[in-house]
């Protein structure tokens, strides 16, 4: 009874040192970000302000000022300590990014011991791309997505009776659970892998239902989606169907690099 009791609190060890080092690490990064978080919620009004448009020519992405919002516009504290409140929640997001790479390590050593020796390798690989998507996810998000949905928003059935007045708490919250939503949602090649890698389900099974997958990506555009038009949902449904495909493509190689060290 004994012996079988030290594998669990082994990996409840485990547990506690890997969500020991993530919280440290995110609060040095906090204290640093926290530094500059005047300059981060700088950057922050990115939304409001500009917006990209793309074109065939060269240079292909251009920052334009946003055409229907005012180029001065502010945020607005409805509480002493709100503005305070924000400074601080904007440090911690930057923070957890800054500290992505250590808190994707620290997971990967805590499934690890459930891996083959083999599959231990990619913990680099694993590392990196999760950190790459979870930044890819969050970009895309601001730079893309946010100042659609902000001209449309501000802008929508605006005139003498309505006027935008955004307090800075309403307008960090709505960013931060975008940006982080996106992250979490370019996240989905490795839940696939690590699905596939388990025997949930088998890349067979997931390009049989792909039509299911397309439908969902545009149901779940068409709800996060804050502007109604089929553009914009078009724009977050289309890199979920090709992160569902990229997952596809690489359980396969995973799968079948299985099968070949399994007969050998």
């Amino acid at each position: 009874m004994e012996n079988d009791k030290m594998p669990l609190i082994e990996h409840l060890g485990e547990l506690r040192k890997m969500i020991t080092i993530s919280l440290v690490s995110l609060i040095i990064t906090f204290l640093i970000a926290f530094n500059f978080s005047e300059e981060i919620f700088s950057f922050i009004m990115f939304p409001l302000k500009y917006s990209l448009y793309f074109s065939a020519s060269s240079p292909f992405i251009h920052v334009m000022p946003q055409a229907k919002l005012p180029h001065d516009m502010k945020l607005v504290f409805l509480a002493p300590a709100e503005a305070f409140w924000m400074n601080m929640k904007v440090a911690l997001v930057a923070g957890l990014f800054l500290a992505s790479p250590i808190i994707f390590h620290q997971l990967w050593k805590f499934i690890s011991p459930g891996l083959l020796s083999r599959e231990k390798k990619y913990v680099l690989p694993f590392v990196f791309s999760a950190t790459v998507l979870f930044l890819t996810g969050a970009l895309f998000c601001f730079f893309i997505v946010l100042p659609f949905a902000m001209e449309f928003l501000l802008t929508y059935k605006v005139g003498d009776i309505l006027m935008p007045m955004l307090s800075v708490g309403q307008y960090v919250d709505f960013c931060l659970k975008f940006i982080l939503g996106f992250g979490a949602v370019f996240e989905l090649p490795i839940a696939i892998i690590f699905a596939t890698r388990t025997g949930l389900v088998t890349p067979k099974t997931l390009a049989k239902n792909r039509k299911y997958a397309v439908l969902t990506a545009f149901i779940l555009a068409a709800i996060l989606t804050p502007t109604p038009d089929v553009f914009n949902q078009t724009l977050m449904a289309v890199p979920i169907i090709v992160l569902y495909e990229i997952g596809i493509l690489v359980s396969r190689m995973f799968v079948k690099g299985k099968t070949v060290n399994a007969n050998q």
